[in-house]
């Protein structure tokens, strides 16, 4: 080879090794530039995922505490049962693995299957929310088959429970799946129920399994808020057990009702029934409703009713719905007339059953006519006439000007979720609407629509010398340790009427309770101030009605506003006087009762008095028994020591004259039960007797001497055991000619 053409190979091969540095040095810097810079973030996550597990610590909700610190909705330890496809190590133990997960959690095989041959995937929840008994079945299959423990994964979780399943199951709601509130007050407060989920940062090897490392770090959760509530265990009770004893005994299709603080706005009781089971929320919990859907037939149809049915136990009616208050408006007619000095309690009308507004004729709840009679007689008997011309004395303009004070125009503001609005022109008229003729039928509580919540709210004005308050659920809101970080404080919103003309309509209301529409809503040793309302539905094709009371005691110095409602009673009367008013009286008599207010009775009364249980624990049972005796108390002795060492009713409890009292001389708990007879049927008498013979104190409420006829219900159902000593409440009412016409008066 000559030496030109040696250098000529010479410099071919040193400009093959100059390529090859630079076409590899130059890929090397782009891949480092591609990798580094163009995809860095990108590829630094994946490394990140690869390398390190961030899983979410789940924060506990806040606790929701009635207004006596019991529990009423709490989150508690749960466990969260996951899969890591990736430490499957062949089809074989995933069929097995997925045959035992899916009967221990209740899964679909198919999915669980699916989750555990998806190779792609390193983190698969199962199933969240599991109780310990679950827990512990998938640490038992963990442990007895060999491997499960690298691919099947427990992690804590977090679980709503509400320990008393249905109460107050309207007003508190639930959550959902991902512990969001789904409805009530979960709902309402779910930004302050909902804690700050914390998170668990560890570092992994290739296999996903976890490795010590610098790396690792644990954000705790944070609690939510907790709720204490204004609503009262005790009264809460009253309420629910008189409804749903209602819907029962008349057939009706809703019952529901609010108790409140005349003075603060403090909602002590809401309820409406049915309602349903919080921890099991998705369930129809009525049995008539149930009934109704096994009857459908067709899967579509029937889906669709279990999800209105669903939808309709969920609701608090007493805020979210409106309806015709009916008659019971008329206070507020009323209150307004005397306030602006066009009527007097004591200025004389004639009812001739009937008014003609233009071309319409307005009838009286008596078709017949009530005649001559004074305005506080006109309330007594409803009388629809007169309170349309009052109405016209006070003018479109005035009438509407009272209605928005009473706050009948608004919102009431109170702290749950889904008030309805009114609205101006579509659910009551505006002045500049209201003629002659809307005039006339707004003076009675027709063609209008407010919620319960409103009217109740109109009412307690009337309770509070004029001045309307803001009600309201929440009392306090408290941090994880318990400490108060916020207090509501009752607000006035105005003062819509003076003190005198609400002490004046308050007495007419009293009236209305001793000898007008309202007299089964009376209660022995308290002067109930009320009146009735009887309005038919207007969203129903045939002849529905809802009967209403709405009132509040002790008058003289009112404490608690009340308003039940019984929505299409279907078993006898339909009327206020008769459905509403004796539930209104049970619920009356029990909460003042329990709130240890003193009963003053009237002439007349004395019969049937309550009387307070002395101390007599501790003392020799001798000397106990003789000191109750001679108190006219009925003495039960259990047991045969020499000392009392528990007595029931406890001492200070309010029971019937000559009532039972249970003295325990071998326990210090009272601890006997007797089943509870039937006292339906029975005058007041009779059901006195036969209480007194199975151990158990009577409380009647509602109108009753013996010659008025049979009870129609009891507090607590015959057959159910309960502590010797107990008192059952029973019910009557009148049943004069005269509360058999009140009705709801409508225009022809």
């Amino acid at each position: 080879m000559s030496r030109k053409e040696k250098k000529k190979l010479r410099d071919r091969a040193l400009l093959a090794m100059v390529l090859t540095l630079v076409l590899g040095f130059g890929t090397g810097v782009f891949g480092m530039i591609n990798v580094g810079l163009i995809h860095g973030e990108e590829n630094r996550r994946k490394a990140e995922s690869e390398q390190l597990s961030d899983t979410v610590v789940a924060a506990r909700r806040g606790t929701i505490y009635d207004s006596n610190m019991n529990i009423l909705a709490q989150s508690t330890d749960a466990w969260k049962i996951y899969v890591n496809p990736s430490e499957v190590p062949d089809e074989a133990a995933a069929k097995k693995a997925a045959m035992n997960l899916s009967n221990i959690l209740d899964t679909d095989y198919d999915d669980t299957l699916e989750a555990c041959l998806n190779k792609d995937r390193r983190y698969i929840v199962l199933k969240s929310k599991v109780d310990f008994a679950t827990k512990e079945k998938i640490e038992k299959l963990r442990k007895d088959n060999k491997g499960f423990n690298r691919f099947i994964g427990i992690e804590d979780d977090v679980t709503r429970f509400y320990p008393f399943d249905n109460f107050a199951s309207t007003v508190i709601g639930f959550t959902g799946s991902d512990d969001k509130g789904m409805s009530g007050l979960e709902s309402a407060y779910n930004t302050k129920l909902t804690g700050l989920s914390g998170r668990n940062i560890t570092a992994q090897n290739a296999k996903q399994r976890e490795i010590a490392s610098d790396f690792s770090t644990y954000y705790a959760a944070q609690e939510g808020v907790s709720l204490q509530l204004t609503i009262d265990n005790a009264i809460q009770y009253y309420l629910d057990s008189a409804l749903s004893s209602a819907i029962e005994t008349q057939d009706a299709t809703y019952g529901y009702g609010i108790v409140m603080d005349v003075k603060t706005g403090a909602i002590l009781a809401m309820s409406s029934q049915p309602d349903y089971d919080l921890n099991d929320p998705y369930a129809v919990s009525d049995e008539k409703t149930k009934e109704g859907l096994d009857k459908i037939t067709d899967d579509e149809e029937r889906a669709k009713a279990t999800t209105d049915a669903l939808f309709a136990q969920w609701r608090n009616r007493t805020v979210t719905d409106t309806y015709e208050p009916g008659s019971v408006f008329k206070c507020v007619t009323a209150a307004a007339g005397i306030e602006e000095g066009v009527v007097t309690p004591d200025e004389m009308f004639v009812c001739g059953g009937s008014y003609k507004v233009k071309d319409i004729t307005y009838h009286c709840s008596n078709r017949r006519g009530h005649g001559s009679e004074d305005f506080t007689t006109s309330l007594m008997n409803s009388c629809n006439p007169i309170y349309i011309q009052v109405a016209q004395r006070l003018g479109s303009e005035k009438f509407s000007q009272y209605f928005e004070a009473f706050g009948l125009g608004e919102t009431t503001g109170v702290d749950l979720a889904a008030e309805a609005a009114p609205k101006p022109g579509v659910t009551y008229y505006t002045a500049d609407r209201m003629g002659p003729v809307e005039l006339a039928s707004s003076s009675f509580g027709q063609s209008f629509q407010i919620t319960p919540i409103q009217i109740c709210t109109a009412i307690n004005t009337i309770a509070n010398d004029g001045k309307l308050v803001q009600p309201y659920i929440v009392a306090k809101e408290m941090d994880s340790e318990g400490n108060v970080v916020r207090v509501t404080k009752p607000t006035v919103r105005r003062q819509v009427v003076s003190k005198k003309t609400a002490d004046t309509v308050t007495q007419m209301m009293v009236e209305v309770v001793r000898g007008g529409t309202a007299k089964n809503a009376t209660v022995a040793g308290y002067k109930v101030a009320g009146k009735t309302g009887t309005s038919e539905k207007l969203t129903t094709k045939q002849e529905d009605y809802i009967g209403s009371f709405c009132g509040f005691a002790p008058a003289d110095d009112p404490e608690i506003s009340v308003i039940i409602i019984i929505d299409d009673p279907k078993s006898g009367s339909y009327t206020g006087g008769k459905t509403a008013a004796p539930v209104a009286a049970e619920v009356i008599g029990n909460t003042l009762r329990y709130l240890n207010i003193e009963p003053e009775y009237e002439e007349g009364e004395n019969a049937g008095q309550d009387v307070r249980t002395p101390s007599v624990t501790g003392l020799e049972t001798a000397a106990a028994s003789e000191t109750l005796s001679s108190s006219g108390f009925t003495v039960k002795v259990i047991g045969e020591g020499k000392k009392v060492k528990a007595q029931a009713p406890e001492a200070g409890k309010l029971i019937p004259q000559n009532g039972v009292v249970v003295l325990y001389t071998e326990s210090e708990e009272p601890n006997e039960t007797v089943e509870m007879p039937n006292l339906i049927g029975m005058s007041v008498s009779q059901a006195r007797y036969a209480a007194k013979a199975a151990g158990l104190n009577v409380q009647i409420v509602g109108t009753a001497s013996d010659a008025s006829g049979a009870s129609y219900g009891q507090s607590i159902s015959k057959g159910t055991k309960v502590a010797l000593g107990s008192t059952v409440t029973v019910s009557y009412m009148t049943t004069s000619t005269e509360m058999e016409i009140e009705d709801t008066g409508n225009a022809d």
